[in-house]
């Protein structure tokens, strides 16, 4: 496993242990004795998923602390645009968004606490897997509006939930994580 540096305080891409054979393929996404190597002091709480068509927007969904969480997110089958808004009021990179295409099984994104997440499916049936460090929380889960932070998502019709369409601007929470 690697760990590769996004510019970002504590995100990071991480390029996955990834085996082929005559058999097809492994994918190691997560040792806790390598993760503490690399620094990364992950406890995974929850695992979850979800199966998404071409062109679904999800997001941008993060929880408030102290229910917080760092999150790995994997792609298994498809492609996604991953996008991640840094919400940490003392950072450097707080208001900006970092973008990464998920098209392989070999990558993942770590997403630190602080950070609104959400990805654009590119094709039908994009399954994607999400490993998070706190229980869910449905009082303090929320999100900031997929359009309200200076990112254009390029698509013109995008399947979005009412849920997601009902959330605050950034500019509304950025007080959040200070």
């Amino acid at each position: 496993m690697n760990k590769i540096s996004t510019g970002f305080d504590g995100l990071f891409i991480i390029e996955n242990n990834f085996f082929n054979d005559s058999r097809g393929s492994f994918v190691k996404l997560f040792n806790h004795e390598i993760f503490s190597e690399k620094k990364l002091n992950f406890e995974i709480r929850e695992y979850y998923y979800t199966i998404s068509k071409k062109n679904v927007i999800r997001g941008m969904h993060f929880q408030k602390p102290p229910y917080d969480h760092d999150k790995l997110v994997h792609v298994t089958n498809g492609s996604i645009i991953d996008i991640v808004v840094d919400l940490r009021k003392s950072s450097s990179t707080f208001g900006k968004y970092f973008e990464i295409l998920i098209d392989s099984p070999d990558k993942s994104l770590f997403i630190p606490k602080g950070f609104a997440h959400g990805f654009k499916a590119l094709e039908n049936n994009t399954l994607i897997q999400y490993f998070v460090s706190s229980k869910y929380n449905k009082i303090m889960d929320t999100g900031i509006h997929y359009n309200s932070f200076g990112y254009d998502w390029n698509i013109k019709n995008p399947i979005i939930s009412e849920r997601d369409l009902s959330f605050d601007t950034f500019n509304d929470i950025k007080h959040l994580f200070e």
